[in-house]
Formats: structure tokens, C-alpha cells, sequence
């Protein structure tokens, strides 16, 4: 009788005490995982840009949260976490190859350029994400357009986490389309009435260029730019793409689709008919001064030419805003072509090791609890440009259903494999010609990735 009584008085003891536990956890904190114990062992993260994982002596309050959050997972979970590089941007992925042979029973992740995992992936070396109950990879922490573009055959061989950084974008000098009889607000509009398309973009373009002194020579250009940026955009703004995968997982060319194809003929006429060129003694990115001078109306290029800090177009002396590239007749909405780092996991764990270690990294990844602001992303932004390029614009371009993947990084940089020889001529040459050139290239590429 005695000792019946001592297991049920130990038994509400325990009832007791389970709820004291939940009490305890910090506010934010997400609950803990039973069965996760890495025995006090080290768990590297690589990526290639930090260079000491020393922590500040004077954190601001935020910092020290991330710190205090990073030690419960770390105290938690039996394990110590340092995330640091194991190489450069262009040896990172060497490194984990090196592991990836040689392995010498340590965790680790690895954080990579995303033109620098085709090779890797081909040889085996990444770990499926979605083949555990650990995570879920369609939570939004998760960036979907990774995920999108880390699945080959339905497993998932990489992540990131949060939304993508908006890449090509198209800029406006508001100095040179008012002088033109444009209200610039119009552009916004229509790009938020679903109207911001190929045709009337090309009625601005039209608009804008001018030759004043009727001397024969355009002094107004309606555009100038990357022309590779304009390219590629369009062809994914028009519902096409350069690489694909079909039914079983292969990857395939898809630049002699239809789509494709009226993306490139058209933004070629563009290129042609509208841009501001390089001239005979300038340098390959002649557009970069062209564009501060003034004489253009629009501008084709990347985001962080001008919403970051210290960004190229800091100095520039007329106001500019910016919109997404409009949508062609075959697209469904706006889109830009992202270029993430992709994190992975060295396939040389059982499968439940690499369940543990992804839900480690979630944890690690993860907003620091209390200061998930949903507006961090806007930071000095604002300082640039108008608030409808950084709120309407900039905002929705982060957003996973206006983010596609070319899936050209499989083989390597797009410079390297849509440039060379096709991107690049495209002014002089048509696309079927250029794709009738390129695809023994491009299928050599595909079989050395496919034979995986």
C-alpha cells in the first residue's frame, strides 16, 4: 500500500511539474523537441563570409536576445553551434566536397552560392531535407523558391530561409519622364492594376526618346541597362524559361520554347530600337555613368544598385523610383529571377542525424524570438527613392509567388552558360540560331548532371 501511494504521489509531482516546465520557457521560444542530443558535440555551419564568430562585448539588446536564444538551443539540445567560413565564395563548395569524401564524423552544414551546387548535387553530396517529420519545409520560414529550386526528382537538397532579395528590377528617372508629358505615379498603377505590360512599356519607350535638335542623333534614349538583365527577366516575365525539368526529374532545355523564344525576339527589338549602347571607347558597364548623366528614361539592373547603402546610384542627382519589369503575353505576373544561397547537408549522415541537424538549423535560422519584424527588410531604403518603389515595389518582389529560379545555376553561372555565346550576341543574331550553336554545349552540361 505504501509504495502505491508513493507512485501516485510521484505521479502528481510529475502532472505538477510538466506545466511549471512550459511556464519557464521563454516568451517566443518554440517548445522542445524530445529525443534531439548531439552529446555536447560541435556543429560547424560554414558559410563564406564570416570571419570570426566572436560575439560583441557591448551587444545591443537585440544582438545579446540572439545571443541568449542561440545558447537555450545550444543548452537544450546537448550541442555547440559556430557558424564561420570554410572558404572564400568560390572555394566554399570545394570544401564541402573535400568533407563529402573524406568525412571525419563532425556536423556540419554548408552555406553556398547557388551557381556553385550543380556540381556537388551531381556527385551526391547533398542530404534530402524532406525525408524527416523534424521540419516542414512549407512552413514560412522556409524560402519557397529555393525549395522550388532545390528539388530534383522529389527530395529537396537545399534551403534558405526568409524572402528572397529582389534582384533586376527597372528604374525610372522622374526628371526625364516628366520632362517627356509622363506622370510617373501612372507607372505605379498600373503596375499595381495589373496594366504594367510589355505594350505599354514600350508606349513610355517611344514616348521618352527624342531627338531635340534634330540633328539626326538621339539625345533622349528611351533605356539603358544591362541587356542580359533585360533578357532574362523578360523571358521569365513572358512565362518562359532557359532550363527545365521534365516528368522524371532530368533537366532539359526549355529556351526553344515558344514562350522563350517571343521573349528574346522581343527584348532584342528593344535592345536595338531603344537603349542607349555601349560606345566604341566604353567599358562593359558604360551603362552605370550613362544612366546618372540623365539622358535615359529607363534603366535595367539589379536592386542593389540603388536600395542599398553606399549603393552605385548614391550620387546621383536626379530622383529615380522603380517598378517590376512588366508582365509579357504569355506571363501571369510580375516576376524576377532570384539567386539565393542555398543551405545544405553533407550526405554522409544517417537518416536520422540529418533530421536532427536539419531542426537544429531551423532553430539557428530562425527570427531571434521577440524581434520577428515583418518591416526589418525596409531599412534605409527609404532614404533613396519614394515610398512606392520601396513599399509597392521592392515589397512585392520579395514575395515567393513573384520569385522564379533559372535553373541554369545547376550548371554553372549564368555568365558562364547563358551569356557566352548566346546572351551576349543576341543583338546580332537570332535566338534559334544562337540555340542551334549552344545546345551541344548546353546538352554536354545536362548529361554530366543528369548521370547523377
Amino acid at each position: 500500500m505504501k509504495k502505491l501511494v508513493a507512485l501516485l504521489l510521484a505521479a502528481m509531482m510529475l502532472m505538477c511539474f510538466i506545466p511549471t516546465l512550459a511556464e519557464e520557457l521563454p516568451e517566443g521560444y518554440p517548445e522542445v523537441v524530445e529525443g534531439i542530443d548531439f552529446g555536447g558535440a560541435k556543429i560547424w555551419i560554414h558559410d563564406y563570409w564570416t570571419s570570426s564568430s566572436a560575439r560583441k562585448d557591448d551587444p545591443t539588446e537585440e544582438e545579446q536576445a540572439q545571443y541568449d536564444y542561440r545558447d537555450w538551443i545550444m543548452k537544450t539540445y546537448n550541442c555547440e553551434i559556430e557558424q564561420i567560413a570554410d572558404g572564400d565564395w568560390g572555394s566554399n563548395a570545394s570544401q564541402l566536397v573535400n568533407f563529402f569524401g573524406a568525412p571525419d564524423g563532425s556536423y556540419r552544414l554548408y552555406i553556398l552560392p547557388p551557381d556553385f551546387v550543380g556540381g556537388p548535387m551531381a556527385q551526391g553530396a547533398f542530404a534530402a531535407w524532406n525525408e524527416n517529420d523534424l521540419i516542414d519545409l512549407t512552413d514560412e520560414q522556409w524560402n519557397a523558391a529555393t525549395v522550388d529550386f532545390m528539388t530534383v526528382g522529389g527530395k529537396v537538397y537545399g534551403v534558405s530561409t526568409g524572402n528572397s532579395e529582389p534582384r533586376a528590377c527597372l528604374y525610372f528617372n522622374k526628371r526625364v519622364l516628366e520632362e517627356a508629358g509622363i506622370d510617373w505615379n501612372t507607372i505605379y498603377d498600373m503596375q499595381a492594376d495589373g496594366t504594367w505590360t510589355w505594350d505599354a512599356f514600350e508606349a513610355l519607350l517611344k514616348q521618352i526618346q527624342k531627338d531635340t535638335d534634330n540633328d539626326g542623333i538621339i539625345d533622349i534614349y528611351g533605356m539603358t541597362g544591362s541587356n542580359v538583365d533585360m533578357y532574362r527577366v523578360a523571358v521569365f516575365a513572358n512565362g518562359g524559361c532557359f532550363f527545365d525539368s521534365d516528368a522524371d526529374g532530368k533537366l532539359i532545355i526549355a529556351a526553344g520554347s515558344d514562350n522563350t523564344l517571343e521573349a528574346l525576339k522581343w527584348s532584342k527589338d528593344i535592345f536595338n530600337t531603344y537603349f542607349y549602347q555601349q560606345p566604341a571607347d566604353g567599358s562593359w558597364d558604360y551603362y552605370k555613368d550613362a544612366w546618372k548623366q540623365g539622358f535615359c528614361g529607363f534603366y535595367m539592373y539589379q536592386t542593389y544598385g540603388g536600395f542599398n547603402d553606399n549603393s552605385e546610384m548614391a550620387d546621383m542627382a536626379d530622383d529615380w523610383g522603380c517598378v517590376a519589369f512588366p508582365v509579357g503575353p504569355k506571363g501571369e505576373t510580375y516576376t524576377n529571377v532570384v539567386s539565393d544561397n542555398v543551405t545544405v547537408i553533407p550526405n554522409v549522415y544517417d537518416a536520422e542525424t540529418i533530421g536532427k541537424l536539419a531542426y537544429i538549423y531551423k532553430l539557428w535560422s530562425a527570427p531571434t524570438p521577440g524581434y520577428d519584424d515583418e518591416y526589418a527588410w525596409v531599412g534605409n531604403k527609404l532614404n533613396y527613392t519614394d515610398e512606392r518603389a520601396v513599399l509597392e515595389t521592392y515589397a512585392m518582389l520579395r514575395e515567393p509567388e513573384h520569385c522564379s529560379s533559372d535553373k541554369v545555376l545547376y550548371l554553372g553561372s549564368v555568365n558562364d552558360v547563358e551569356g557566352q555565346d548566346y546572351l551576349w550576341s543576341l543583338a546580332g543574331s537570332t535566338p534559334e540560331e544562337l540555340l542551334e550553336a549552344k545546345t551541344p554545349v548546353w546538352q554536354g552540361l545536362l548529361d554530366t548532371f543528369n548521370a547523377k
